[in-house]
């Protein structure tokens, strides 16, 4: 028979009253247990594991890897509900220099709390101190892994995370420059249902 702290043998064998209480006890620590399995609430707008890593070439030449507390993100559903667009921003480094920088993704196919493997993507990396932006021209170079995307306690709100890679570099559509970005591994959080 098993034991617990502070209830020996001799009073598990004592009048049904005592019985009760352990058993009314022992209800209790498995009522206790561990909660079902539910990504915890997220505080802020990328969460607490809000992340992007990427190195970018050409243009702009800079290595993005922004943690916790280095970035702003924002994820809702595209108009007409043609799947999210998820969007990062956070201060990059060239040199001495630093600039604000945002790379914005665009997943038509992607489905509410659905993981996916090469979802097209279209991708906007926008250089907002310089006011300049280099984007795809459509979904045919661009793709994104959706790799997790599990509900945290707050409503219609989603732990997001994964990969997007490109074929083709981005075109500056306003000038003759473009640039091209390594792996851009990402986590933040999509709202599926944001206020109005």
């Amino acid at each position: 028979m098993q034991e617990f702290p502070g209830i020996s043998r001799e009073s598990s064998r004592r009048p049904a009253k005592r019985g009760s209480i352990v058993a009314l006890l022992l209800t209790t620590v498995v009522a206790c247990g561990d909660p079902p399995p539910v990504a915890r609430e997220e505080t802020g707008a990328c969460g607490s594991d809000g992340r992007l890593k990427t190195e970018l070439y050409g243009a702009l030449e800079t290595v993005v890897d922004w943690q916790p507390g280095q970035l702003q993100c924002q994820g809702m559903p595209r108009p007409i509900a043609a799947g999210a667009r998820l969007r990062f921003a956070g201060i990059a480094t060239r040199g001495e220099e630093s600039t604000q920088l945002a790379f914005i993704f665009g997943i038509p196919a992607l489905e509410r709390g659905k993981t996916g493997k090469e979802l097209p993507t279209n991708v906007t990396v926008i250089d907002e101190g310089q006011g300049r932006f280099f984007s795809t021209q459509s979904t045919d170079s661009c793709w994104s892994d959706v790799d997790a995307q599990t509900e945290t306690t707050i409503e219609s709100r989603y732990l997001i995370s994964g990969i997007v890679y490109c074929m083709a570099p981005l075109a500056e559509p306003n000038g003759k420059s473009s640039v091209r970005l390594s792996e851009v591994h990402f986590t933040g959080l999509l709202d599926w249902n944001p206020p109005k």
